[in-house]
């Protein structure tokens, strides 16, 4: 099976390798957009470094608000096992990733150890029409919503209302939410960067730090991407920063605005795009005369790419060090088919290997 190409000819990936060497020497503005694992980035960020490229997640927008939360405001947060165990009282904020509704539905069918009842009261903050994750038992999530109102503007009124300040809109079934907050020693807000705008995010970080005046309350962070998650993470130990981060000027530099790397791209800023994704990435139009380099696990050359390079997928095809959401940390997992397909991180190594540097990559 052929795994790598230049253009739409069949090479080796050695040659590959060699021909996107020298595509990054040349680029006066490389962008990375990086969906792998935890080798993978780390092998991508040290590849950026050499050749003075801006790094960012290939769904930048969503990882991105969920980092200013803590770069910029500050979360009080708490780990999922803990979670599970004390929670008596949840509050799902907004829309979940799917990859994250089989943990709601662990958390509606278990009873935690500070529980006086039987079961956890759920709630779902949102507009009308909103709906929760499926729950065990033929269960629904208690609706709080301020009609058609934005997520940010409805918590505004839940947190007025708690405080017992007037609103222009009443909460529906606060007096609901009122008395199992009274009752509950524990309540956990389940919320992600997934579609939940950031002020949202800070306004929901301001419920919970008022509600912690008198009592208790935290909140559980469920990334909009694992994968994003994992390589924010891994970018902070490696530079100091998260993603959106650049080495234009020879060291790390964060600005998520400017290094927003979709946005470089319609802008016409960079010369060159590398793509890795641990999925098929669908054809992407190009901008301008930009180069476009993607790794990926794909059985044919992505149109439009001057180097294809077919890679295996974390977990599947190879193991790999991921972040797990249901851990809040990161944990290694074995491949479920193994197969030939090489890892992110040794065809960017090898790539690298052709790009003139004084520094090692990582191992």
């Amino acid at each position: 099976m052929a795994v790598a190409w230049i253009g739409n000819r069949e090479t080796l990936v050695e040659r590959a390798a060699a021909h996107a060497a020298a595509l990054l020497g040349s680029s006066r503005c490389p962008v990375f957009s990086l969906d792998t694992d935890i080798h993978g980035t780390r092998a991508a960020i040290a590849l950026a470094e050499r050749v003075g490229a801006a790094y960012d997640h290939a769904d930048g927008g969503a990882v991105s608000r969920e980092t200013a939360l803590f770069t910029d405001k500050g979360a009080m947060t708490v780990a999922p096992g803990e979670t599970r165990r004390r929670a008596d009282v949840v509050v799902i904020v907004g829309e979940l990733p799917q990859i994250h509704h089989e943990f709601v539905g662990e958390l509606s069918a278990t009873v935690p150890d500070l529980s006086a009842k039987n079961q956890r009261e759920i709630f779902l903050v949102g507009s009308n029409g909103a709906s929760a994750p499926p729950l065990s038992n033929g269960r629904t999530a208690t609706l709080l919503s301020c009609g058609e109102a934005s997520l940010g503007a409805t918590l505004a009124a839940l947190r007025a209302q708690s405080r017992g300040r007037q609103t222009s809109q009443w909460v529906s079934n606060f007096d609901d939410f009122a008395k199992a907050l009274e009752a509950a020693h524990f309540p956990v807000f389940l919320f992600s960067g997934d579609a939940t705008e950031g002020l949202a995010l800070e306004m929901l970080q301001g419920l919970i730090a008022d509600l912690n005046r008198k009592s208790r309350a935290s909140g559980l962070h469920l990334p909009a991407s694992e994968n994003g998650w994992g390589s924010a993470l891994a970018s902070t130990w490696m530079t100091g920063f998260p993603l959106r981060t650049g080495f234009a000027r020879g060291f790390p530099e964060f600005d998520p605005w400017r290094y927003d790397v979709a946005r470089m791209i319609a802008a016409g800023e960079a010369d060159l795009h590398l793509r890795i994704s641990s999925s098929i990435v669908q054809p992407q139009k190009k901008k301008n005369r930009m180069a476009l380099i993607v790794l990926a696990k794909t059985p044919e050359p992505i149109a439009g790419a001057a180097v294809t390079i077919a890679i295996g997928e974390a977990g599947v095809d190879h193991e790999a060090v991921v972040y797990s959401s249901r851990t809040g940390s990161l944990r290694s997992i074995d491949a479920r088919a193994a197969s030939e397909l090489p890892s992110a991180a040794t065809v960017i190594r090898l790539v690298a290997s052709h790009v003139s540097s004084e520094a090692a990559l990582p191992c």
